[in-house]
């Protein structure tokens, strides 16, 4: 749901969506009934997925992933969960992510804070500093993470449930 100034390494660049190519996907993704997940780096990207739905271009409930931890985009911290969440539209379902040593903290943080959490490679290679991880491992992790804060991890057949997919 952005663009935005990006920095990997040496390397820095524009991550570019313009928003007519953001409604184009989003129509595209309509007429083939799969749900988006909207990454949304700021609250703009936010506002501009509010009017996607209110177009009817994203259905109910609308699946909503702060990604956090990104150079030149929001910080990792749990007053930025608290502030993204606030803007939100009612009803969607909500996770966020963190990006490389992030990752760990923000599932906790997203998890005490009433949402859902995303882990895997395409945010972080390691399980911890210097060891690399497989995404089973980084799930196994988050899930015994969510377990000992005390709540349960959704089922397939819940979280489908909780997205409005059949």
């Amino acid at each position: 749901m952005t663009t935005g100034n990006q920095v990997e390494g040496d390397l820095e660049f524009v991550y570019l969506n313009t928003t007519r190519t953001l409604r184009a996907l989003a129509g595209c993704f309509k007429d083939l009934r799969i749900k988006p997940e909207l990454e949304v780096f700021g609250v703009g990207d936010i506002d501009f997925a509010r009017t996607l739905i209110a177009s009817g271009l994203i259905s109910a409930p609308a699946m909503f992933q702060m990604v956090l931890g990104v150079k030149w985009a929001s910080p990792a911290d749990t007053a930025t969960i608290e502030y993204l969440r606030s803007y939100l539209p009612p009803g969607c379902v909500w996770g966020a992510l963190g990006i490389g040593r992030h990752e760990m903290p923000v599932v906790a943080q997203s998890a005490l804070l009433g949402g859902n959490v995303r882990v895997g490679l395409e945010d972080n290679l390691y399980l911890r500093r210097g060891v690399f991880a497989t995404n089973g491992q980084l799930v196994a992790h988050a899930k015994s993470l969510i377990e000992h804060l005390g709540f349960d991890v959704a089922s397939s057949t819940e979280a489908r449930s909780m997205l409005g997919l059949s």
